[in-house]
């Protein structure tokens, strides 16, 4: 069978997904998995300089998927931050959900640790730059340095709230991941609430539902 030569960086993503699922483990070597799947070593090397940076660019690939079907949106180009976060994390967990096997196998030995593990770099990047580009409201502090550690005191907040959804996400047991959805609006709408100093009904309402979903899990 003559070996496949237009091959891409997504089929190549695909092909490791399937392969990590079907053999419960990465290829032993680059190939390997190339002849497992029929084209040539050096069409990885166009793409990848290893497993390492192909497990980092599928947690980026989500991303890009999420925002690129956000921006085809015309309505959600009018929304307020916000609503466009909410937007985000939905349909974010909705590619998430639909690749949810790879990403349960992936995550699930670094669960308690996930802001150590490398594979989320390039998704850590893709999403702080989104978050500075949403030009949330913050207080203004009429001063340059104090302005700078305030938007990268957001961003690493913002990140470390995708990562507790990420967690609460893998655990969850409800149908359709339900109260995965209840806790992505809770929890964003709790955080611009304590941006805009709103009172704390909603910060309470939120410490609630964790208290309760954490009971339940323990």
């Amino acid at each position: 069978m003559a070996k496949k030569k237009n091959i891409n960086a997504i089929q190549i993503i695909s092909y490791y997904m399937d392969y990590v699922l079907e053999h419960n483990e990465q290829p032993k070597s680059v190939y390997v998995f190339a002849k497992h799947n029929n084209f040539d070593e050096a069409k990885f090397y166009e793409h990848f300089s290893g497993f390492d940076a192909l497990e980092k660019q599928v947690f980026k690939t989500f991303f890009d998927n999420t925002h690129k079907a956000l921006e085809a949106n015309e309505d959600y180009k009018s929304f307020n931050p916000r609503n466009k976060l909410l937007s985000f994390y939905f349909t974010f967990f909705e590619n998430l959900t639909a690749n949810r096997s790879y990403v349960i196998y992936t995550l699930n030995k670094y669960k308690n640790s996930l802001k150590s593990f490398s594979a989320l770099s390039e998704l850590k990047s893709s999403f702080t730059n989104y978050i500075n580009d949403l030009d949330i409201e913050l207080i203004d502090v009429k001063q340059d340095q104090l302005q700078r550690i305030q938007n990268r005191g957001l961003k690493e907040t913002a990140w470390l709230q995708l990562l507790l959804t990420l967690k609460f996400w893998m655990d969850d047991t409800s149908s359709s991941f339900e109260k995965t959805d209840v806790f992505i609006e809770k929890s964003v709408n709790t955080s611009f609430d304590v941006l805009n100093v709103i009172p704390l009904k909603s910060i309470i309402d939120f410490g609630k539902f964790i208290f309760k979903e954490k009971i339940q899990m323990n």
